[in-house]
């Protein structure tokens, strides 16, 4: 089956969402078969660093969980000195690639990225990256995984007095 996956952006998503993510879901575009931007999405997943120690050790705070996500996600923000936040997961299930691909993709487009873009992203990016073939609980997961990151800038947004 060749059907094509290319992502559907509008104009919204596309101007709110971190160049650096904006990217990376550009570079997934290019795969029209949905074997090949599976396999490609499986070899970004092999790149997944499990969030360094000095920002979080086992058992991790239940606050840092993704409700509802079957991969077991935890979402840790760090400030950094420019202003922005470093993105960093935890992805407990073994089995959990595509949390991982998304986690991968996620530490790379908004770690150091402006506030306001990280804040403003929407859950569907996961549709532009994963496709419309998601189960139930994986759009719950990976669009809860999406959500605390964008919630994490709000915070932080809040927290200096700014506004989305």
């Amino acid at each position: 089956m060749s059907a094509s996956v290319r992502p559907v952006q509008d104009e919204r998503s596309a101007t709110a969402m971190p160049d650096a993510l904006m990217a990376a879901i550009d570079g997934l575009s290019f795969f029209e078969d949905r074997a090949e931007r599976i396999q490609a999405l499986i070899e970004i997943a092999e790149g997944f660093q499990d969030v360094p120690e000095r920002i979080a050790r086992r058992p991790f705070d239940e606050a840092r969980r993704v409700p509802g996500c079957e991969s077991e996600v935890y979402v840790f923000d760090v400030p950094r000195d420019d202003g922005t936040l470093d993105f960093h997961f935890a992805v407990e299930n073994p089995q959990g690639v595509t949390a991982r691909a998304l986690a991968v993709l996620l530490g790379q487009g908004l770690s150091g990225a402006p506030l306001d873009e990280v804040a403003s992203i929407e859950v569907e990016l996961i549709f532009d990256i994963f496709g419309s073939e998601l189960s139930m609980s994986k759009i719950r997961g990976l669009g809860g995984i999406v959500e605390m990151a964008a919630a994490a800038a709000r915070r932080e947004l809040a927290a200096r007095g700014g506004t989305v």
